[in-house]
């Protein structure tokens, strides 16, 4: 622990009134970036008369206060709206110039108007978050000073004000590695100080919500030397916050600020839980909580901060006296939710049902490992069930996360004994979730999908299929099925017992579930006057009984139902997924219903579906083809295509079709859907049933590629539907690869659509094995990279063009995995190459695991198949490629690691490094040794980065791992020393 007291004393902070002089910055010390390389000026346009931005231009020059002021005014008071467009667009490009650093100084010394302050205020917090590195650190202790006297001139004007210049003193404080004991010293200096009251909690509010930020780069160790001194202070911070509170506790604002201080400190997770448990803050925390007068404001913060306590004390073996206290202080507050239910206040009852669940979630260990006893206490089960049980499903989904956990434990623990004790709650819970899911008596229609209502009933359908198995999937249908079965339940009663059937059906045994064949003879008997959300939930759960509808004869009548729900707005698109599920379940059965299929698809533009649920019946249709006799398939499969062929032709023809989409993407999604889900079983030696319609498809699909070549969304359905026609019919698709790689390469020269790289890396998957199309394919390649190359060289190539960057390297793994040899020894191997080490550092995720997995699969082929004649070959050709470009390789990796590379990527990094390893241990040694010896020493204002011992760590961890995984744990907490 940081001797946070000796330190104060040997620097005695004084904090003075300075002007930030950006003249003297620059004059003594040259500007450069974290990286050390110069700042580059940035352009911005000019102000034009009156206060509007000109447009264009560069930011040459001083810019002058007045100009910047002159902005602000018109970003908030121009009268038009590209005039404040301008506006914005100016002073964003001023704030990242070395120029506000003193301008904004001056704005708010001067406290023209609150506009401004706040501009400037917000500028401050800015700069200091991302641009710190620009001030050198002899500068620090003026820009401290300055913001501080800024806080004690402007406390008063705005409270929006403070908080920017709040966060800027606690991202300073974090960062600037010279002030040390900060909260000390801020409570020494304003601690006695009423009036400096409301900025004071402010910086002490959010400076322990910055340390984790992620836009301040100060690394592991100055992040845990700040949480260590932020550490050593809390019981002086706790000891302020209960003098404000015995001294103003009559001032509601005030006691806001003092319990959002506390729940930030909480938060950090650096309080001895003894020191909240001794002090009389959580006892006015529960004074607060009980009282049925408090406002809705302080309620509220109160509750924030009686979670985060509770979330606290989770380990709970370390924390056990506050746990009780909590617990106590929690379960008092019974009375205040049921006050708060009968007095209708709806946002107290969230509240309280949100410290109850957050109760339960925190003893959730000790209620399954004592149920009944001491911190295991049932009453805690009873709470929230209380808070399920209110007429507003709102606060009852509060609860679900807790139920989930529960029921997850439960799970893994498979005991009978301890589930029967825990049985009689989830059935109060199944029959809350039952009331909850019912529709207003007075709603009309079916429910909308962008409803709030819906999506709690999708959350309610989850949590079912989850718990299930504690109350027994049988007896709760059978409960259900009374509900229907005994007197005449509201219809409201019916639709929703249907809605929670359909979550729960498929955890049925059809072969034994009696009543499941009277449940459908009740369905596909409603009558038509029946409400429509009912018939709506009835044909859902249609669709989810396939398996039992597969066992028995009832097959035609359900389909009879559904097809003639197909007509009916309101039930056409859950008509059409049921159907599209019982094709699935029941393909082989519904093949004798294949000629109803083929009339439904060729009526589809005729039904009120939505465009997802016409892709969904073709999709159930091409299943149903796959499972069709072999000399059937290709008569039914041409009859599928050729309605969306036909219509295709007639828009190329640019011939009127009435009725019809004119949009050729809708055509090919179709096409594409039938194409993708038809799979049929092929003899050896005989040729694809399909190989004949997709040969004669093909010219259509080519001349629309060819007349919509301009526009990328059209080559990219174009793209897709070839891509799947591909995988149709497998090596049946030779006959397509000269034709369409021709047509690929020439469109690519003036269109650089990525799709045509993803559709060659599957040409390259299915024939890249074979030797006659391998050079064909290398040609396509080659052609593909040069347009590729000039695209991604432009200024910020690959940030702005992450799917070709993706794509390209989906073709080139596909190289490598089917002909490692052609490629690697071809001409554009080393451009490609260099491109990968480029994009080692794209913080783009699909594109940058793309690249990982192209060098994690090159180094791959040097160490698989030694059996093999080439193996010698393929060893030295990845050997020669790590001699030029390892060292460099294994440099970038790091780098990508800790300074661009969010932490969940870090795993495909560690997956190529496993293998350099693997390949050459002695030399991939060496390399991440010179490529950790050339990290910087520190970060920005002197912060520490890795220690040497730290980095020598690192590199045994890495070099000593058993796998990939460990070497992708040791990589994200090592590059924790760079962020």
């Amino acid at each position: 622990m940081i001797d946070s007291g000796c330190r104060a004393a040997k620097e005695k902070q004084t904090f003075t009134s300075q002007e930030i002089d950006l003249r003297e910055i620059l004059a003594r010390y040259p500007i450069r970036k974290e990286d050390g390389s110069p700042i580059i000026t940035v352009g911005a346009a000019t102000l034009g008369i009156g206060g509007a931005v000109g447009g264009g231009g560069r930011m040459e020059g001083e810019v002058t206060l007045d100009s910047v002021y002159q902005a602000v005014q018109a970003l908030y008071h121009h009268p038009e709206p590209q005039g404040k467009e301008r506006a914005s667009a100016w002073l964003d490009e001023f704030q990242k110039s070395m120029f506000s650093w003193q301008i904004s100084d001056q704005l708010l010394r001067l406290q023209r108007d609150i506009e401004s302050c706040y501009f400037a205020a917000q500028t401050m917090k800015m700069k200091i978050q991302y641009s710190f590195y620009e001030l050198p650190p002899e500068m620090h202790s003026s820009l401290r000073d300055s913001l501080l006297t800024h806080l004690e001139c402007l406390k008063d004007l705005s409270q929006a004000i403070v908080t920017q210049l709040a966060l800027a003193v606690a991202d300073l404080a974090i960062q600037m590695t010279s002030w040390k004991s900060c909260v000390q010293t801020l409570i020494e200096k304003y601690g006695n100080d009423e009036s400096a009251l409301p900025f004071l909690l402010e910086i002490l509010t959010v400076l322990p919500e910055e340390v984790h930020s992620r836009s301040l780069r100060i690394g592991t160790n100055r992040r845990t030397e700040v949480i260590e001194d932020l550490a050593y202070n809390a019981s002086m911070v706790i000891g302020l916050l209960t003098a404000y509170m015995e001294r103003c506790s009559h001032d509601e604002k005030l006691v806001i600020k003092v319990f959002r201080c506390l729940m930030s400190w909480i938060n950090l997770g650096i309080l001895h839980t003894d020191h909240i448990a001794n002090s009389q803050l959580l006892v006015a925390l529960f004074q607060v909580l009980r009282h049925n007068q408090t406002s809705s404001n302080l309620h509220e913060v109160a509750s924030d901060c009686v979670c985060a306590a509770l979330y606290a004390v989770e380990g709970l073996q370390e924390s056990l006296r506050l746990a009780l206290q909590l617990q106590e202080g929690v379960t008092a507050l019974e009375e205040a939710y049921h006050t708060a239910v009968a007095c209708e206040d709806m946002d107290k009852a969230l509240n309280y049902c949100r410290i109850f669940t957050e109760l339960a979630e925190t003893l959730l260990e000790m209620v399954i490992r004592s149920p009944g006893q001491g911190l295991g206490d049932l009453k805690t089960l009873n709470l929230i069930l209380n808070c399920v049980g209110h007429e507003q499903y709102e606060v009852a989904e509060i609860t679900f996360n807790f139920w989930y956990r529960l029921a997850e434990t439960l799970h893994r623990m498979k005991d009978p004994s301890v589930n029967q004790i825990f049985r009689p709650y989830f059935q109060r819970l199944t029959q809350s979730l039952t009331f909850h899911s019912q529709m207003d008596p007075d709603h009309e229609g079916v429910l909308d999908e962008t409803d709030d209502f819906f999506e709690f009933r999708l959350r309610v359908s989850d949590l079912l299929k989850d718990i299930i198995f504690l109350i027994g999937a049988s007896e709760f249908f059978s409960r259900l099925y009374s509900t229907l079965k005994d007197g005449s339940p509201a219809w409201e009663e019916t639709e929703a017992v249907l809605f929670i059937m359909t979550a729960l059906v498929k955890n049925l045994n059809p072969e034994k579930e009696q009543r499941l064949g009277d449940v459908v003879q009740a369905v596909i008997s409603l009558p038509d006057n029946t409400h429509l959300a009912v018939q709506h939930s009835g044909v859902q759960l249609l669709g989810e009984m396939g398996e039992y509808i597969n066992n028995v004869r009832c097959l035609e009548l359900v389909l009879n139902f559904l097809t003639q729900r197909l007509k009916q707005k309101e039930l056409a698109n859950a008509a059409a997924n049921s159907i599209q599920n019982i094709c699935a379940m029941c393909s082989d059965a519904m093949t004798r219903h294949m000629e109803g299929l083929l009339q439904v698809a060729s009526s589809l533009d005729a039904l009120p579906i939505s465009y997802d649920s016409s892709i969904g019946l073709l999709r159930g249709a091409s299943l149903v083809l796959s499972r069709m006799p072999s000399d059937k398939i290709e008569e039914t499969f041409q009859r599928l295509c050729s309605m969306q062929v036909t219509a295709l032709k007639k828009l190329l023809t640019s011939e009127q079709i009435n009725g019809f989409s004119a949009d050729p993407a809708v055509w090919l999604d179709r096409l594409a859907a039938i194409f993708r889900h038809t799979n049929a079983t092929v003899g050896e030696g005989r040729p694809h049933p399909c190989q004949k319609v997709i040969q004669e498809i093909w010219p259509v699909i080519s001349e629309t590629l060819y007349r919509h070549q301009a526009d990328n969304r059209m080559a990219e359905r174009c793209c897709r539907c070839l891509r799947f026609a591909i995988r149709c019919v497998g090596k049946g698709s030779a006959m397509l690869i000269q034709p369409l790689v021709s047509q690929m390469v020439s469109v690519y020269q003036s269109h650089q659509h990525s799709c045509f790289l993803y559709l060659g890396s599957i040409l390259v998957d299915e024939y890249g094995s074979e030797e006659s199309c391998t050079q064909g394919l290398l040609e396509m390649m080659q052609a593909f990279c040069g347009p590729t190359f000039r695209l991604l060289e432009q200024p910020r190539g690959f940030q702005n063009h992450p799917d070709t960057v993706d794509d390209l390297f989906r073709l080139a793994t596909r190289f490598i995995q089917r002909s490692p040899v052609v490629l690697i020894q071809s001409p554009v191997m080393s451009l490609i190459i260099r491109c990968a080490l480029t994009a080692t550092t794209l913080n783009h995720r699909d594109a940058n695991s793309s690249v990982m997995k192209f060098l994690q699969d090159l180094v791959h082929v040097a160490t698989i198949n030694k059996h093999k004649e080439d193996f010698e070959l393929r060893k030295n050709l990845v050997h020669r490629f790590l001699g030029e470009s390892g060292a460099l390789l294994v440099a970038q990796l790091v780098q990508a690691c800790c300074f661009y590379l969010v932490p969940s990527m870090l795993g495909n990094v560690a997956d190529v490094m496993w293998e350099l390893r693997i390949f050459d241990r002695k030399t991939f040694c060496g390399w991440l040794e010179d490529a950790l010896k050339a990290l910087p020493k520190e970060l920005s204002a002197g912060a520490i980065t890795a220690t040497e011992k730290q980095m020598t760590e690192f590199h045994k961890q890495v070099m000593c791992a058993e796998d990939a995984t460990m070497i992708g744990w040791s990589l994200m907490e090592f590059s924790g020393f760079y962020r």
